[in-house]
């Protein structure tokens, strides 16, 4: 296959509903990223990894977070449609994500969410997501931007300090019966919950993406969502976790427990070595292998 053949396999890999083996996939996906993508071809041959030792996907080299501050990582000649960029601090140089196909970005990202919530037509999408909103570049921000208009519905809402109105806003949904998603940043959502104190039905699902972006002290994991239950009355938690450099998303429905898409896997690798699978029960640091959005 050519370099757009190539191409549009990986993409009927994602969009496809009859499944390709993720292992096949995955590691044609890899050899012509290797071939292909400059950063990542000098990458493998500065670390002196041999491709033809290379068999399954727990051995592929996964590329340092560092590269995308530093390069521009692209696999082929194309004019970006769009540049996502992490939420890093002012001391910190964020990172960049270079988008050929919106296209495909957005039906991958719908896929997945649904393979797990059901039909994205079925939700109220109330978006609190502040830190977000205040700059420019946010993936998380074009995602949920892109969720609301998959919809025929024109009541969705970012909500950026406006608690009144979101207040409001879920009174109205709860009033309905109406089925309710309610993303927000960590901070936010604790800043929002404190204040009100509203009590949710088993239709409104609540979503933290995680963080407190500066804006609190950070807490762990567990201590988050017990506040959060608290305040809102509900049993679960849900999380949504991406990031800039992958195009995908995992997903907990409660109890911190995330699940991958089809498009994803995750490894554990040794915090000391970055190409050694960190033996089981063990801290090791978490990498995703391959997402085919890229």
């Amino acid at each position: 296959m050519n370099f757009e053949q190539e191409r549009s396999f990986f993409k009927q890999s994602v969009l496809t509903q009859t499944r390709m083996p993720f292992e096949e996939v995955a590691m044609t996906l890899f050899r012509f990223q290797a071939h292909h993508n400059p950063i990542y071809k000098a990458y493998l041959e500065f670390t002196g990894r041999n491709l033809a030792e290379i068999s399954s996907i727990d051995q592929i080299p996964f590329l340092p977070i560092e590269l995308f501050k530093n390069y521009k990582i692209q696999t082929g000649t194309w004019e970006e449609k769009g540049v996502f960029t992490s939420s890093g601090t002012t001391s910190d140089v964020s990172s960049k994500h270079y988008m050929r196909d919106d296209d495909l970005y957005i039906r991958g990202a719908i896929q997945a969410f649904e393979s797990f919530y059901g039909p994205l037509e079925d939700f109220r999408i109330l978006a609190l997501l502040p830190s977000y909103l205040e700059r420019s570049g946010s993936s998380l921000i074009f995602m949920v931007d892109a969720f609301m208009k998959s919809t025929k519905r024109n009541d969705h809402g970012f909500f950026l300090n406006d608690f009144d109105h979101l207040e409001k806003t879920l009174n109205e949904s709860i009033s309905k019966g109406e089925k309710v998603l309610l993303l927000g940043v960590s901070f936010a959502l604790l800043d929002f919950a404190e204040k009100y104190k509203i009590s949710l039905n088993s239709n409104c699902i609540v979503m933290e993406t995680g963080g407190m972006k500066g804006r609190r002290k950070e807490i762990v994991r567990s201590e988050l969502h017990a506040v959060l239950c608290e305040c809102f009355s509900v049993d679960k938690i849900h999380s949504e976790y991406g990031m800039t450099e992958l195009f995908s998303q995992a997903y907990s429905r409660g109890d911190g427990l995330f699940e991958c898409p089809y498009s994803m896997r995750v490894l554990t690798k040794e915090v000391s070595d970055p190409f050694a699978l960190a033996k089981t029960g063990k801290t090791g640091d978490l990498s995703p292998p391959r997402n085919f959005c890229s």
